[in-house]
């Protein structure tokens, strides 16, 4: 009987992609970095002994405070059914308790792609699939999402104090916002989910996509 391939994961691919490539599960790599500044040469080098391909690596130079991301949301458009994504550590992803818990569960029952995180080997959802492996690998992705929000609010409490101790000194920070329409909960939803890009999120609301992400970072704080 022949295969039949949902057309939904079809129409994710550019047009330049082999049948053969479509149907092929892939290895995805992701990397992040606060800054661009910031090395990313070691989890670059984690990725590729791992065996994830360079070609497959995304990249994004920026806070994990939230997920307006564009290497981030352009692999969580892509990436399908029997994929795997690999990253070095579970706080690539983010550094929010709950957000992180949401994209592992996009990720791995919404997409069904699997993740692999290097330096925990028990949060491999390719091999403990059966209910006492998942049981486990729950537990201990609460405790390390945890701990990685527990980091993120102690670096976050100690820019605040920075902020208020410039402000104190009569240093002013950015330009005023502006007013979000009255449909950016429901566009920000949608985005949040990757059903739609940052781009054309801002296009629907009458702004620039940089303007939107400027408004979903607020919303992650």
């Amino acid at each position: 009987m022949q295969a039949v391939f949902p057309l939904k994961y079809l129409l994710q691919f550019h047009a330049t992609e082999t049948l053969e490539e479509i149907f092929m599960n892939k290895m995805y790599g992701y990397i992040r970095v606060s800054t661009r500044e910031q090395n990313d040469d070691r989890q670059r080098t984690a990725l590729e002994n791992f065996g994830v391909s360079a070609k497959n690596f995304f990249v994004d130079k920026q806070s994990g405070k939230d997920f307006a991301r564009p290497q981030y949301r352009k692999l969580l458009r892509k990436i399908k059914a029997g994929d795997v994504l690999v990253v070095k550590s579970i706080d690539r992803l983010g550094r929010n308790y709950a957000e992180i818990l949401e994209q592992w569960r996009i990720i791995t029952k919404e997409k069904e792609a699997a993740i692999v995180v290097i330096d925990m080997p028990l949060l491999d959802t390719r091999r403990h699939n059966d209910l006492i492996g998942t049981l486990v690998s729950d537990l201990i992705l609460q405790i390390m999402s945890a701990f990685a929000q527990i980091e993120h609010d102690f670096i976050k409490q100690r820019q605040a104090e920075g902020i208020a101790a410039a402000k104190a000194r009569g240093v002013k920070f950015g330009r005023e916002s502006l007013e979000r329409p009255e449909k950016f909960s429901e566009i920000f939803s949608e985005w949040k989910a990757g059903k739609i890009s940052a781009r054309r999120a801002g296009k629907i609301l009458g702004t620039t996509h940089n303007t939107f992400l400027k408004w979903a970072r607020a919303e992650e704080i």
